[in-house]
């Protein structure tokens, strides 16, 4: 691993600053971030932790979900207000990686991470969430699905930080999360597919199969859509797991909570 500098900043301006530097990343949890220096594939000259900064909790203000970016997804998973109002995202959270990386990743860090295996992107989008995105030049509020741009490129600019998500009331809507893998439960998904049902047309979010989390306008969608075949799978075989898991998606939403 190459030599680099290690900077705390006790406040988000002080942040800003440190990550103003080419060489410079943000490090949440860092549980992706430590494997991709660890392989040399990323060699920044400092890493600027966010641990000091207070940008953890959970709660429900106005029936909207708000989760700060420093919050674990062991502490999501466990939190009672998400498994009482959006009993979706526990589940999900069950089979991503293993309770130790839960207990040390974040979700501000797995969403920037930018990763198109991660099970939380597409799910989070199809829920509708936001994501509060802060920086030198102020903050914005997106989509979280418009933080993607390509395969590990996110839409955030340098300096800025994921610092809230915000998941709107799941009310009568139903939602499922499905993923195959092609090892354990735990591993990467060679295709992750998130369903929510309100009304008539399902909204459907597909993750690990293209390089985004990708929406489909219907489920006949599948066959035009680009699949990015690798160690988890060919193009091929993709597709057709994804034949097999919108159906079953759709079916898991219409019977959640029965």
């Amino acid at each position: 691993m190459a030599p680099f500098e290690l900077a705390e900043p006790q406040s988000l301006s002080e942040a800003f600053r440190l990550l103003q530097d080419e060489g410079a990343r943000p490090m949440s949890g860092g549980t992706s971030l430590m494997l991709m220096m660890k392989a040399g594939v990323l060699r920044p000259t400092r890493l600027v932790n966010l641990r000091r900064l207070s940008l953890g909790g959970i709660e429900v203000v106005n029936g909207v979900l708000r989760i700060g970016a420093m919050t674990s997804l062991r502490m999501l998973e466990r939190s009672l207000e998400v498994r009482k109002g959006w009993p979706v995202i526990a589940r999900t959270l069950r089979t991503l990686a293993n309770v130790r990386v839960r207990n040390v990743a974040t979700l501000g860090g797995a969403l920037a991470h930018g990763d198109p295996h991660m099970d939380l992107p597409p799910l989070l989008s199809a829920l509708g969430a936001t994501a509060t995105v802060s920086g030198p030049n102020g903050q914005r509020v997106v989509p979280v699905e418009s933080l993607y741009a390509g395969y590990l490129e996110t839409t955030l600019k340098r300096g800025e930080l994921i610092t809230e998500v915000q998941v709107p009331a799941l009310g009568g809507r139903r939602a499922a999360y499905l993923k195959c893998t092609t090892r354990s439960a735990d591993d990467w998904p060679a295709v992750g597919v998130a369903v929510v049902l309100d009304g008539e047309q399902p909204t459907i979010v597909v993750g690990a199969a293209t390089d985004r989390p990708t929406r489909l306008a219907s489920p006949e969608a599948i066959e035009a859509l680009p699949i990015e075949g690798d160690l988890h799978g060919s193009a091929a075989y993709k597709k057709q797991l994804l034949r097999v898991y919108v159906k079953r998606a759709i079916h898991e939403a219409r019977n959640a909570g029965r």
